[in-house]
């Protein structure tokens, strides 16, 4: 099916979606989010960290086709490669579709591959903004499931199940507002594996080069981008995938 035919229709609007659909629970949203309200226009995006087995897991009820995007940049741990293997074969998907950054962009970039050390926006914008903003337009997605919780970062405190990204792409977020111990009990629940460095004190799980355990009561996500501390201002915490282009952009490092 070509972008052309995936074009948003009228009903499609923030407002109604919110109305009729954000107090579903997390298996119905994906439900009627698939197959009713966004059907063949609907991807998830998957990190392949921490817990994404959950989030994978109750779409492939729906549907074990939907396409589920992952970035691959290059940079990932070697446990993180395998451990989509091993979802994927768990769960039965059988639409993960790789997404990389352009070799041309990496050759003028990044081509020693250090860009992470002092432009590390631009890294990843390089790879992942880019990749994942091309694959949207490239397959004329109008929604992306995600699995961002509210309890993860100050960004994601006020976050809704349903939002409308600055790219006119929807976001769709069944887990929003699940806490941690909300999400090992259904993990255990559902016999899921856990991506297998969590038990090294990898609690949220991203590039290899700025990713580190953290410790007991700290948060999550205090393990990425910890040499970001260093610059102006305040520590790197979102990538830019899920952020306003400009919110990432005041942040002190060099864009």
């Amino acid at each position: 099916m070509t972008a052309q035919t995936k074009s948003a229709t009228p009903s499609l609007s923030l407002s109604r979606l919110q109305t009729f659909y954000n107090d579903f629970a997390p298996e119905a949203l994906l439900r009627v989010m698939i197959r009713q309200e966004f059907p063949e226009r609907i991807a998830l995006l998957s990190s392949f960290g921490a817990d994404s087995a959950l989030l994978l897991a109750m779409a492939a009820e729906v549907d074990k086709n939907l396409p589920v995007l992952f970035l691959e940049t290059g940079k990932h741990f070697h446990k993180t490669l395998e451990y989509v293997e091993q979802v994927r074969d768990m769960l039965g998907l059988t639409n993960i579709i790789y997404l990389k950054p352009r070799a041309d962009m990496l050759s003028r970039i990044d081509a020693d591959g250090t860009l992470w050390q002092h432009q590390p926006n631009r890294c990843c914008w390089l790879r992942k903004v880019e990749p994942l903003n091309r694959a949207l337009e490239e397959g004329g997605y109008q929604a992306l499931i995600t699995g961002r919780k509210r309890y993860q970062t100050e960004n994601r405190q006020k976050m809704d199940p349903i939002e409308m990204g600055e790219d006119n792409v929807f976001r769709i977020n069944p887990l929003w507002n699940f806490t941690r111990e909300d999400i090992n009990n259904e993990m255990q629940r559902r016999g899921l594996p856990q991506h297998p460095m969590v038990a090294q004190g990898y609690r949220s799980i991203g590039c290899e080069p700025c990713t580190a355990p953290v410790g007991e009561g700290q948060d999550e996500r205090a393990g990425r981008w910890q040499h970001t501390g260093r610059f102006p201002g305040a520590q790197k915490s979102e990538c830019g995938i899920h952020v306003p282009a400009a919110a990432e952009a005041v942040q002190g490092w060099e864009i």
